[in-house]
């Protein structure tokens, strides 16, 4: 049984190696080779380490954590850092899922809609009407992202490594609607 609850300090490692993983697998061809052959684990644990000792960021922080395996995916939320030019100014709160990123071998069990879930929650309670999430124009989970509601919504290019990379970003208005809640509770 996987269960979404929220990160503590001692998951830090676990989010640590999550996040290399994913990263490695998902944006193989999409960044620097250099980039991702020098992420490191025990760097990425560190920052997640500081950042769950503030309980501030950290009450945005959420894990799918598995009884057998541990943290097999997480995700994280919070103010809007750069909000996208297409927000037609509707909005009165604006927050951003910075990350969400499930194992390979545990995508399309449903993680990722709970995970989502879960951030859309925290921004609610936050006083958001709106989530954005900015991600790689090229990377293939934008399907998931469009398939869950969210429509398309702003450009960017971003420097990464040397390289200029095209980013993309995409909105969920009302995050109290229907259409939205629907979306987030259908079954795989």
């Amino acid at each position: 049984m996987i269960r979404i609850r929220r990160a503590m300090k001692s998951d830090a490692a676990a989010i640590g190696r999550v996040h290399v993983e994913t990263w490695q697998a998902t944006y193989a061809g999409l960044l620097p080779d250099a980039l991702l052959a020098a992420m490191s684990d025990v760097r990425q644990s560190a920052w997640w380490s500081r950042l769950l000792s503030d309980p501030g960021q950290a009450r945005g922080v959420f894990v799918a954590d598995d009884a057998e395996m541990g943290v097999v995916g997480f995700g994280s939320c919070g103010p809007v850092r750069d909000p996208p030019e297409g927000l037609d100014g509707t909005e009165t709160r604006v927050g951003e899922v910075y990350t969400l990123y499930v194992e390979p071998d545990f995508q399309n069990l449903g993680l990722g809609r709970r995970l989502l879930d879960a951030l859309f929650r925290q921004l609610r309670a936050d006083g958001n009407d709106t989530a954005v999430l900015w991600m790689l124009a090229d990377n293939p989970t934008r399907f998931f992202y469009e398939g869950m509601g969210g429509a398309r919504c702003g450009e960017r290019i971003d420097t990464m490594a040397g390289k200029d990379v095209e980013e993309v970003a995409y909105a969920w208005r009302n995050l109290d609607a229907p259409l939205v809640r629907r979306k987030l509770a259908a079954e795989d």
